[in-house]
């Protein structure tokens, strides 16, 4: 069952208009990412991935992620549309928050500009940001979405929402 989308208000977009199957597309939005004081990540060059119900996706150049933080986690899992996923260890110094990050060596065609990209999820971290506002991680343990103001919902992830 489909929810009814919340109202949009000025300057907010839709994630009921975002389409499907999903796109990624280039955004200059300021995405920066903090923990423990150390900026893990600060790009003006993201591709953001946009899907019906979901929260935007970033993925992040991998020369705007700071030099030494990744490293190869295990595992890896399967998208329809991008393609095959590995994902990353964020490490500093004795501190690893394991499996944060994910990218696709080898994306599919339509996703081919996130290759050498990688995203994060929110809510490992201090503090991740858009445009100076800190997004609220998408609900639910396998998304990956930031929530910002920018967006009307509701968002998939929450409870009853797994056939959206």
């Amino acid at each position: 069952m489909r929810p009814e989308p919340l109202p949009v208000g000025p300057g907010q977009e839709s994630v009921w208009s975002f389409p499907r199957p999903a796109i990624a597309e280039a955004t200059h939005a300021h995405v920066v990412i903090e923990h423990h004081g150390v900026v893990i990540a600060d790009s003006r060059a993201t591709v953001r991935t946009l899907e019906t119900s979901h929260p935007p996706s970033y993925y992040i150049p991998r020369a705007d992620i700071r030099e030494g933080v990744l490293r190869r986690a295990a595992g890896s899992s399967f998208c329809e549309w991008k393609g095959v996923a590995g994902y990353w260890d964020v490490v500093l110094g004795d501190l690893v928050l394991p499996h944060v990050g994910w990218s696709y060596a080898a994306p599919s065609a339509p996703f081919a500009l996130l290759k050498d990209h990688v995203a994060f999820y929110a809510a490992p971290f201090d503090r991740c940001s858009v445009d100076g506002e800190t997004v609220v991680p998408q609900p639910g343990a396998f998304y990956g979405g930031w929530i910002t103001g920018a967006l009307a919902g509701p968002f998939k992830g929450v409870p009853g929402s797994r056939y959206w």
